[in-house]
């Protein structure tokens, strides 16, 4: 990965991946590297084109870091919030320890004659910081201030060095694009050399370092999966074997999608009915987190023991795990503050956790340095069907975390019947590509109504509907009046003991996407 042009150096900020995803957007590679990790490759003489510098919750007054390394290189750096205020305070000018952060829109506008391509004078950003640069640098010039004379972006006079001291990653900040390329490109002289074709290229020469062994995929048929096993599949063949689990918690459309995938992709898919093997455990669970492990415990044993079956009858033995593995799966495995960036407090990026290890693989991640929106974009290049390439996603418990509560049979109807009726409106009024995401939740509570003449006291579902473009943050969908109160009174007429749907609004944060 050292190869990329781009090194994003993270100091924790909360905000690092949007860094990464905003410079490929843009057309440049990019990867996101710990501050020692940064140390050990310019001890091996590695170097990028451009070094960037995040945004971090911590005060540069508690960092005693020798940062002479970088700043020593003659390289093109950009600092932003945190970053900035590391490089005001190597180059000597003063900054201040805040008393109270600013977070939240700033209105800020340039100096001088200073300007950037298709940016007004005047841009309302997003800040979120409580140290500030208060004195410039000698060799540095302001470049943007606030309303109230507050340092906001700073240049260096002869070196191509540049610092914001708000975030121009995130979707709050007007034109941040335009900022973000006027370093990478005006600043740092870089070429574009990222999009769909050198993904696929990347992605080819991952999975071309196998051979021909056989490799095994614990198929889903969402989009990462798909592409994954796409991209494998135009290389070995029918070396790859794909196992889909049917553990009785998905959704009809589900079983529609992988008979489609059967049909007309040309792969191995065998789906293996586990639905008697998992409901009987998960009888008296409740707990979210019990329901999860019990869900990913039972189906690495179901699909093992499948897996063993296969190769005593086939006479064959796998080598890989093929793994729709993504990149904030991984960057999620990394800690900024530890010294080889492992924290044992974050989650693994295995998608299959446990899978690896029990049965003897070697994993085989050909997307773990994308993010969703790549990845659907390499669906595209690979030439997928489009309705594939932006499924829905939907998570490996299913119906499991969408039944709050005791799972019963009784219940995991209720979410069936009811997502099909959202999903099968959403294509009725054309509006399937109008959300990111669109689920039914049951609630554990009861209401009373009116069903024909009499009384009802029966039972809640939640429509839940989000846009997003990886799941890292998320809106809720401002959805038309009349398609909700289609839904609304569908459910309420064709599933027996609902009596009342209810809408979600929250966004993420403060919320998840999904209620368990």
């Amino acid at each position: 990965m050292s190869d990329r042009q781009i090194w994003i150096v993270d100091f924790g900020s909360q905000y690092t991946q949007l860094i990464t995803r905003k410079s490929r957007e843009l057309g440049y590679s990019s990867e996101i590297i710990t501050v020692e990790k940064c140390r050990e490759l310019f001890e091996k003489n590695l170097r990028p084109k451009a070094l960037v510098l995040s945004g971090g919750p911590q005060s540069v007054f508690e960092d005693e870091t020798d940062y002479s390394f970088i700043f020593n290189e003659d390289l093109p750096i950009f600092g932003i919030c945190y970053g900035m205020q590391l490089i005001g305070k190597y180059f000597g000018g003063t900054v201040e320890k805040g008393t109270i952060g600013e977070y939240g829109h700033a209105n800020l506008h340039f100096v001088g004659d200073y300007s950037i391509a298709h940016c007004p004078s005047n841009v309302n950003v997003w800040m979120s910081h409580s140290d500030h640069v208060s004195k410039l640098p000698k060799e540095f010039n302001l470049v943007m201030e606030s309303h109230n004379k507050l340092v906001a972006a700073i240049e260096h006079k002869d070196r191509p060095i540049f610092g914001l001291q708000f975030h121009p990653e995130v979707e709050h900040s007007e034109h941040g694009k335009d900022i973000l390329n006027h370093f990478f490109e005006g600043i740092a002289k870089l070429e574009k050399d990222w999009d769909a074709t050198e993904m696929l290229k990347e992605a080819d020469e991952l999975v071309g370092k196998i051979g021909q062994a056989k490799v095994l995929c614990a198929f889903s048929g969402g989009v990462d999966s798909l592409v994954a096993a796409a991209i494998a599949h135009r290389l070995i063949g029918d070396n790859l074997y794909c196992f889909f689990v049917d553990h009785g918690l998905l959704r009809p459309q589900d079983h529609a999608h992988i008979e489609v995938l059967k049909k007309e992709t040309g792969l191995n898919i065998e789906v293996i009915d586990a639905t008697p093997t998992f409901l009987p455990k998960l009888v008296g669970l409740s707990d979210p987190e019990d329901k999860r492990k019990c869900i990913g415990r039972t189906f690495i044993e179901v699909f093992e023991q499948k897996v063993h079956e296969f190769e005593s009858n086939h006479g064959i033995k796998f080598e890989y795990l093929l793994q729709g593995t993504l990149y904030p799966d991984v960057i999620e495995s990394i800690s900024p503050h530890e010294k080889d960036g492992k924290s044992v407090t974050i989650k693994s990026h295995h998608n299959v956790g446990g899978l690896p290890e029990r049965m003897k693989l070697k994993l085989l991640e050909p997307l773990r340095y994308l993010f969703k929106d790549e990845v659907r974009a390499l669906g595209k290049e690979l030439g997928l069907n489009p309705e594939w390439v932006h499924r829905h996603p939907f998570p490996g418990p299913g119906i499991g975390i969408r039944v709050l509560g005791e799972l019963k049979p009784e219940s995991i109807k209720k979410v069936q019947e009811s997502d099909q009726i959202l999903f099968e409106e959403l294509h009725n009024q054309n509006l399937y590509m109008a959300t990111w995401q669109a689920f039914t939740v049951l609630l554990p509570v009861k209401t009373v109504g009116v069903k024909g003449d009499s009384r009802a006291y029966e039972e809640v579902i939640c429509v839940r509907l989000v846009n997003s473009s990886d799941g890292m943050t998320a809106t809720w969908s401002d959805m038309p009046y009349e398609f909700l109160s289609k839904v609304s009174n569908r459910i309420t007429n064709e599933v027996k003991g609902v009596t009342r749907v209810v809408y979600d609004i929250t966004s993420k944060p403060p919320g998840t996407i999904e209620w368990e």
